[in-house]
């Protein structure tokens, strides 16, 4: 009997030192995983090549007359930047009709101390669209003048999203109407904007080519 007992205990101890490394592998491979695991999960993500974002695609200048807007001085998007909308206005060159209009109107101080106004700009080209005799009255008419071009200014900073499908209150009191998306806007369904989003110090400008009338 000792002897059978001997040798089922020499039999369940050589049985168990076999078995003993595989359970303690095994232990070890699950920990690993398990920690393997963790660390994955807490290491930060691998560095993704750098993506424009488009909303800061879109917080920059667009538009097709934007090309002939100087690449530096005051004039130059950086330059205009700096400067109150009137003063900015008046650097470039593509809008001198229209500072001449505000100056008759005496409008220069209003624009440039207002804060976080968007102001259509129409290009010189807009308003040789309307005849001359006729623009030479507005201009001879400073109320009516004032009318017209306060109708270009709205009390907000707008973004190029908010062009998309948007109504404004502008500073003449009646509202003007937005449409359109990415780079392609139109204000009450004429007005096409050429060069948009450009800063200046107190304003956002989109520059249109045609003038708004109120109505």
């Amino acid at each position: 009997m000792s002897s059978t007992l001997r040798f089922r205990r020499t039999a369940l101890a050589v049985a168990a030192a076999a078995v003993l490394p595989f359970a303690l592998a095994a232990c070890s491979d699950s920990g690993s995983d398990s920690a393997s695991s963790d660390k994955s999960s807490d290491a930060p993500a691998a560095s993704q090549p750098a993506t424009p974002d488009a909303s800061m695609a879109m917080d920059k200048p667009f538009g097709r007359a934007c090309a002939g807007v100087p690449a530096e001085g005051a004039g130059s998007f950086d330059g205009m930047a700096k400067d109150p909308v009137a003063t900015a206005a008046s650097n470039n060159p593509a809008l001198s009709t229209l500072v001449a209009a505000v100056k008759q109107a005496g409008l220069v101080d209003t624009l440039n101390n207002a804060k976080d106004i968007t102001v259509f700009a129409p290009t010189n080209d807009a308003f040789a669209k309307i005849p001359k005799a006729d623009l030479d009255k507005v201009l001879a008419d400073k109320a009516q003048l004032t009318k017209i071009l306060t109708y270009h200014v709205v009390g907000q900073k707008l973004t190029p999203k908010q062009l998309e499908n948007g109504s404004f209150d502008t500073l003449e009191k009646t509202k003007l109407t937005t449409t359109g998306s990415g780079e392609s806007y139109k204000v009450n369904d004429t007005a096409n904007v050429v060069c948009g989003n450009v800063k200046t110090a107190n304003a956002n400008v989109y520059i249109v080519d045609t003038v708004l009338m109120p109505k």
